[in-house]
């Protein structure tokens, strides 16, 4: 933005602190004036060495020559206010000027530049501070989202890439099955559907584009598992529920997307045969609490943690009948943030791992 050129700070500081000086010094004078010179003969007198102690009695101020000395003493606190006024600014508003020069470094493009002030906190340092923290998390939000950018264009280019091969292959081979080909095109193309839809939600939930509302979360949970209730029997996984009422503000549409990947995430990674998922919705004191549980293989703790990363697998980067497109905890995690929630994952001591989602409960 052009704006018209105008004073420093720390010329307009300076001169503050001479005009306050100046103040200053003409209500002293004044003072002086109505209380101890009103009345009082006015005439000059140099004192003598000896006598020069007396010059600051204020009961001798009477034979000083006020008028001339009052201009005198007023250029003095002139002179010192706008001298000590600049060296003072200057120090003071110091740490600005870095904060200025690490937010131009910023606009140039580096993000890892930091101010890290030193010194006792004040208001210069809380700001400094503050920027430096929110460098941190731009940072690392851009470096998500490039990674993020990155598989998900090597995710994309998967279906892409074997579809192009089925094609020179079936044109190569005029006498080939072409109900195979059908079939492998349409599972390949049903992939890359699921995972552009799974992108376009998670950029929904990123960027908070949807309507709120209430919605209670027990009924969504009921719904998701309802519909992923034959995949579950398929897979030998028994579904458990037990929620209470609880309502929250947010999109009745991505909160079920979040069920439902919960509870398709447990049931798929999940034991070979006898597998179980519970399904439980609580209320709390200022919160409102979902948990999947599932049993299945033991987790260490230092990977759950990675199981929230784009494209992910609990058993690494493979795809099986129902392994999704790897973004389904990913999604969950943005859904959450999305509705200033928390998503929690912890592994169960007897195997499998234990999903909590916190949402906050909605102002009454």
């Amino acid at each position: 933005m052009d704006r018209t050129p105008g004073l420093s700070v720390r010329l307009k500081l300076a001169l503050s602190y001479a005009a306050f000086l100046m103040v200053g010094g003409t209500l002293l004078l004044t003072v002086v004036w109505v209380f101890l010179l009103r009345g009082a003969s006015i005439s000059i007198f140099v004192p003598v060495p000896s006598n020069l102690l007396r010059a600051f009695d204020p009961t001798n101020f009477g034979p000083i020559i006020f008028g001339p000395a009052a201009v005198a003493v007023m250029a003095f606190l002139l002179m010192f206010g706008l001298l000590g006024g600049w060296l003072l600014a200057g120090r003071m508003i110091a740490p600005l000027t870095r904060i200025t020069n690490a937010t131009r470094m910023v606009a140039e493009g580096s993000l890892s530049h930091r101010i890290g002030l030193q010194g006792r906190q004040d208001e210069f340092r809380e700001l400094a501070d503050a920027f430096d923290a929110m460098l941190a998390r731009i940072e690392a939000h851009v470096v998500e989202q490039q990674r993020f950018a990155a598989n998900a264009s090597h995710e994309l280019r998967t279906p892409l890439a074997i579809t192009q091969t089925l094609l020179d292959v079936a044109r190569n081979d005029p006498n080939r099955d072409t109900d195979e080909l059908v079939k492998r095109l349409r599972d390949v193309n049903a992939r890359a559907i699921d995972l552009t839809e799974a992108l376009l939600i998670l950029s929904r939930a990123d960027q908070r584009a949807f309507a709120k509302a209430q919605v209670d979360l027990s009924l969504v949970a009921e719904e998701a598992t309802e519909t992923l209730l034959l995949l579950a029997e398929k897979r030998g996984v028994t579904l458990e529920t037990h929620c209470d009422t609880a309502r929250v503000f947010g999109s009745n549409t991505l909160l079920l997307q979040l069920v439902t990947n919960l509870l398709h995430n447990a049931i798929v990674h999940n034991l070979p045969e006898h597998g179980a998922v519970w399904v439980t919705t609580s209320v709390h004191l200022g919160y409102v609490m979902l948990v999947v549980e599932n049993t299945g293989e033991d987790l260490p703790p230092n990977s759950v943690s990675a199981l929230v990363e784009p494209f992910q697998r609990g058993t690494g980067r493979i795809h099986t009948g129902h392994a999704g497109v790897g973004l389904g905890l990913t999604i969950v995690k943005s859904i959450a943030q999305a509705h200033d929630g928390t998503l929690i994952l912890a592994p169960r001591p007897s195997g499998g791992l234990r999903v909590m989602v916190q949402l906050p409960v909605p102002a009454a």
